[in-house]
């Protein structure tokens, strides 16, 4: 055994592999990223529904992953919302006579 690792480091690790190795769940942190399990409501915008189900990676994150999350699917919703405006809709009725007078 090499000097720079103590028997009691080598103890620890192999316990926690065996624990890990047997399946045995670690102990309970309540610090620990949980989900939300908020449900989702289909909108029947495929862009939109894609953009909500992205929230959900947030539940195996820390709260300070959250933020690169939620600025990609503001960003997301931002663009589904861009192109509802850049599609073309039905043309504009004709103008009545202007009075020339």
């Amino acid at each position: 055994m090499s000097e720079s690792v103590s028997e009691a480091e080598v103890g620890t690790e192999f316990v926690a592999g065996a624990e890990a190795a047997a399946g045995v769940e670690a102990e309970y942190d309540p610090a620990a990223p949980a989900p939300l399990d908020v449900p989702r409501t289909s909108t029947g915008n495929a862009e939109v529904d894609a953009q909500l189900e992205r929230l959900g990676d947030t539940d195996h994150l820390a709260t300070d992953g959250h933020l690169e999350v939620y600025e990609d699917v503001h960003r997301g919703l931002r663009d589904a919302l861009t192109a509802l405006d850049a599609r073309p809709g039905p043309p504009a009725p004709p103008r009545p006579y202007e009075s020339r007078s």
